[in-house]
């Protein structure tokens, strides 16, 4: 592996002796069969040789995962083995450690089919002698070098050099090619490393081609024809320089010459530089003074522009209308959510009073149940002491009457039995009566709650109807003119516009209404857009008060007060305003000012300032509206959002929207009218059909209430019975007892009838206190109930324009809040131009000091200057063009001075070296012609020693052969001719010869 430098051909000989030796003694150990690889191990020489193989460390190296360490020995190893015991492995190993490519191996493509399969890296350890005189940076790497290889499964390495101590010196590939260059090893040279595929092929070819070119390499003969040829062409190529050379220096000579003659002919002109150099002076304290004024022209700038305080005065006057405007806010906000919470509370109320109704409505019916019964028992008491009065008028006339009194006892006691069957009977109908009265009366009150409800919804699609009609009439006349969807007055309006904006009435015409004035890019988005805008649909715009006042009385001719389209006053302007910062963002849904066209920029302006379009976003889906609005932060600048239906979405709140179809932007006007049409049929059939209801249920109430009265009447005819047959009883049970009885027993029992009577009347009189104070109390909780409904109704009335409002001073809010941050902006410009202009002027004031200091070293005493910078400028330029006029005859004289000594310098540097490179040529010619020889004497002598050897081999091999050179044609044939059989192996010992020749 390893080569020696400088050993004399006799020595070389005893090298190739002593292998030849080993050789045949490996020969012979090689018959033994050994199961795994191993190294022989001499004793290392003392001599210090470099380059030699002391050791190599196989890890994860091809399929092995670990070989080694080998120790070799200074001369001839044999490394033996059975097949795939590593023997080849060791071989490529070598080739990669010293940093050969994979190619070099004839073992693989790349680098990573060396490493182990299914490790990530394999490691090579390759350890080099270097001792002796000639050891390679020895005071670095010691006696040995060790050299680490690293192989990853990528295909990459890493190289390691450390010295025999261990310590890592470099990882750089080039300090390995230095150790390799310095040690004379050649991976690529087949007489170095001499693998399987390289000496089949070179056994298998019959080229003597070939076979010279191996010759040749092997002896490194090959690399010095390759230095010559590239020292010759180098050689003719310095050559040619060399003419193309001495041709420049002609043209240098004769410039050279003309040079030295400007230089002898230069004459001077101090007197022009002179005054040249006062103009420069004066010039240079013109400046000062023009650069002192214009910073005294800064310092009253800045102090004029730090006497401004109109921003803080319109910053402060925009604070004030922002507080008012927010305090309105608040106090709408307060009225507003004081209605809904009124609201609330009458609905909650409401709600109590109605079932306050019905209780008090039962209590009611109760109680005059009570108050009847009173006073059928007042009434039957009355009767009974009727017929007591009777009895003891009868006991006093009839005294002495006492006939047949046995026979008449018993008819009476038959008679009463009849008579208390029939009381029975009545008092069993009379309860019954009582039940039906309670359940006729719960019947009339469900009836008549239904017959409210129904009068109540009756009126709903009455007035539903109503604005049906009317949209109806206008869509109808929509037909022939498209403004009079925004109200039958509109074309009118418009036209006394246009009339008064010809008589010069109006300083810009107003324009309007806003919705005939846009389109949209959606025509599904109509409702969220009518929606969004409101009122403003119907709203004109002004450019100023005056044709506002205008408007007003052009109005007043169509509409009353309270009715009149809002009208906007805000300056006129042909471009859109720009609200690149303001504007509301998001990736998937579009602002309302993206989804409008207006072919004015003023209605489009008018939107922004009024209602914030461009901070308002369309998102169609309530779901997704939600989630982007509420669940989270919403998007930059964004305030509110609507769907498709029309519903507004806040980030904290939302409503419903009360519209379902577009009243203003729809675009199909007959699908409208159908739809309308249909809605009215429906309500027409709706109405018809509660009409019907509302009578029957009326019908069905008179004839409950006809049906309650005869029940009531039937019960009191029927108590009356009772009372009758009570009577009846009484007076036959105590008609056997007359005769005992004396009428001073009766006048007692009438005694306390009457007490029982006036019991009863006080009783019945107490009934009909309560039953009073119910009728009041059902009375005053129905006119409450009525009076909260009332107000109930009453008050999304006084709600919309409080939510109008809410909405219009938000706008207006936002709007101040808008210019607020505008004028602070531009407070902020002022402040910051007050001190860009503080800084300019301390910059000036810097440069006028830089300015004064650069006047002064031109000229230290000041000077007096009375003409201006432009004058002065002008001299200087006269004088100059006078000055280059001279100079461009004559040239400068520092420039011919300079240009001459150059000159003087190239032409002498160019002489020197074009006469040195003659020199080299020269000499170069004859080393080459020497060297050439030497060449020629090497390859001979180099050609004969490989005689020598061949034909000593032949002998030890019993064999005789030729070995014939052709320096010329560069071909070497070989023949070898056994003694024993030619035809047995002629190729054979041929190749084996070559093979043991060349190692």
């Amino acid at each position: 592996m390893s080569k020696r430098k400088g050993k004399a051909i006799g020595d070389a000989t005893a090298v190739k002796s002593r292998r030849v030796t080993a050789v045949g003694i490996d020969d012979a150990a090689d018959d033994t069969n050994h199961q795994r690889p191993s190294s022989g191990s001499f004793s290392l020489s003392a001599t210090g040789d470099i380059g030699l193989i002391e050791s190599i460390t196989l890890k994860n190296f091809m399929c092995h995962h670990l070989l080694g360490p080998f120790q070799f020995g200074p001369n001839v190893n044999f490394i033996v083995g059975n097949n795939g015991s590593g023997k080849s492995a060791i071989l490529t190993a070598l080739i990669v450690g010293l940093g050969g490519k994979a190619t070099f191996t004839n073992r693989g493509a790349s680098l990573k089919d060396f490493v182990k399969t299914g490790e990530n890296s394999a490691d090579i350890t390759v350890k080099l002698r270097n001792r002796g005189p000639d050891a390679y940076k020895w005071d670095v790497y010691g006696d040995s070098i060790s050299i680490e290889q690293r192989i990853f499964c990528d295909g990459s390495r890493n190289c390691r050099l450390r010295n025999k101590a261990g310590l890592l010196i470099s990882n750089k590939k080039e300090e390995l090619t230095a150790i390799l260059d310095h040690f004379n090893v050649q991976l690529d040279n087949p007489v170095s490393i001499l693998n399987q595929e390289m000496s089949k092929q070179f056994l298998h070819s019959k080229n003597e081609s070939d076979k010279y070119k191996f010759f040749m390499k092997a002896t490194l003969l090959e690399q010095m024809k390759r230095d010559y040829i590239h020292i010759k062409h180098t050689k003719t190529v310095t050559r040619q320089q060399v003419e193309r050379q001495e041709e420049c220096l002609k043209d240098l000579k004769h410039e050279f010459l003309q040079k030295k003659e400007r230089y002898d002919n230069l004459s001077s002109f101090s007197e022009m530089k002179a005054v040249l150099e006062n103009l420069k002076k004066s010039m240079a304290w013109c400046l000062v003074r023009e650069k002192e004024q214009f910073v005294q022209q800064l310092k009253e700038d800045v102090e004029k522009e730090e006497n401004n305080y109109k921003y803080q005065d319109n910053l402060q006057l925009c604070q004030t209308r922002v507080t008012q405007v927010e305090k309105k806010l608040q106090s709408v906000k307060s009225r507003f959510e004081s209605l809904r919470d009124e609201q609330e509370s009458l609905s909650r109320d409401s709600h109590k009073l109605k079932e306050q109704m019905k209780t008090i409505s039962k209590a009611h019916k109760e109680q005059e149940l009570v108050y009847f019964r009173a006073l059928n028992k007042l009434k039957q008491s009355e009767q009974e002491q009727d017929l007591l009065q009777e009895k003891i008028n009868k006991a006093k006339t009839s005294v002495s009457l006492n006939s047949d009194v046995e026979t008449e006892y018993a008819k009476q006691q038959k008679k009463i039995s009849d008579l208390k069957e029939q009381l029975a009977e009545l008092e069993k109908t009379c309860s019954q009566l009582n039940e039906a009265i309670k359940n006729k009366h719960q019947a009339l009150f469900k009836g008549k709650e239904e017959r409210d409800k129904l009068r109540l919804e009756e009126r709903n699609i009455h007035v539903l109807c109503a604005s049906k009609l009317k949209r109806k009439n206008q869509l109808l006349a929509s037909r022939s003119n498209k403004l009079k969807r925004f109200g039958e007055h509109v074309p009118d309006l418009l036209d006394s516009i246009a009339e008064a904006y010809a008589k010069k009435r109006f300083v810009k015409k107003p324009v309007g209404p806003i919705g005939v004035c846009i389109s949209l890019k959606d025509p599904t988005l109509a409702v969220a857009i009518e929606c969004c805008l409101r009122s403003f649909m119907k709203a004109f715009c002004c450019d100023n008060y005056k044709d506002e006042a205008v408007l007003q009385e052009l109005m007043s001719r169509y509409y009353p007060k309270g009715s009149r389209p809002q009208i906007i006053v805000s300056p006129f302007s042909d471009k859109v305003y720009n609200i690149h910062g303001r504007k509301a963002h998001h990736p998937d849904y579009p602002s309302v000012l993206d989804m409008i066209t207006a072919a004015n920029p003023v209605i489009i302006n008018c939107l922004i300032d009024m209602r914030g379009i461009e901070s308002i976003l369309i998102i169609k889906e309530k779901d997704k509206a939600r989630k982007v609005m509420q669940h989270g932060r919403p998007p930059k600048n964004c305030r509110e959002a609507f769907t498709v239906e029309g519903d507004q979405v806040f980030p904290n709140r939302y409503y419903t929207s009360e519209f379902s179809m577009a009243k203003y932007l729809g675009g199909d006007i007959e699908t409208e009218l159908s739809m309308l049409e249909s809605d009215l049929e429906n309500h027409q059939a709706q109405l018809s059909r509660f009409q019907l209801h509302v009578t029957s249920v009326s019908e069905q109430i008179v004839s409950m209430e006809s049906q309650l009265n005869s029940t009531i009447m039937t019960l009191k005819k029927t108590l009356a019975s009772v009372n009758q047959i009570k009577a009846s009883i009484s007076e036959l049970e105590t008609a056997g007892e007359d005769q005992i009885d004396d009428i001073s027993s009766l006048e007692e029992v009438a005694q306390e009838y009457r007490q029982k009577i006036e019991a009863e009347k006080q009783a019945a009189q107490e009934a009909k206190v309560e039953l009073d104070k119910h009728q009041k109390m059902a009375e005053d909780v129905e006119s409450e109930y009525a009076s909260v409904r009332e107000r109930v109704d009453q008050l999304p009335d006084h709600m919309e324009p409080l939510r109008d409002e809410q909405m219009k001073l938000e706008t207006e809010c936002m709007k101040h809040e808008r210019n607020l941050k505008i004028l602070e902006n531009k407070l902020k410009s002022h402040e910051d131009n007050i001190q860009a202009m503080k800084s300019d002027l301390a910059q000036r004031e810097e440069e006028l000091q830089e300015y004064v200091a650069k006047a002064s070293e031109i000229s230290p005493e000041r000077q007096q200057v009375t003409g201006s910078t432009k004058s002065i400028d002008t001299e200087i330029t006269r004088l100059k063009k006078k000055l280059k006029v001279y100079e461009s005859s004559h040239g400068q004289h520092e420039q011919v001075v300079r240009e001459y000594a150059e000159a003087l310098s190239l032409y002498r540097q160019k002489t020197n070296q074009v006469r040195d490179l003659r020199r080299f040529i020269d000499r170069l010619d004859n080393i080459m012609s020497d060297r050439q020889n030497r060449y020629k004497v090497m390859r001979r002598s180099l050609s004969v020693r490989c005689k020598l050897y061949f034909n000593n081999f032949l002998i030890k091999m019993n064999c005789c052969g030729s070995m014939v050179f052709d320096h010329n044609n560069e071909t070497l044939s070989i023949s070898v001719l056994p003694f024993l059989s030619y035809s047995w192996g002629k190729t054979l010992h041929r190749n084996k010869t070559m093979k043991h020749l060349f190692w």
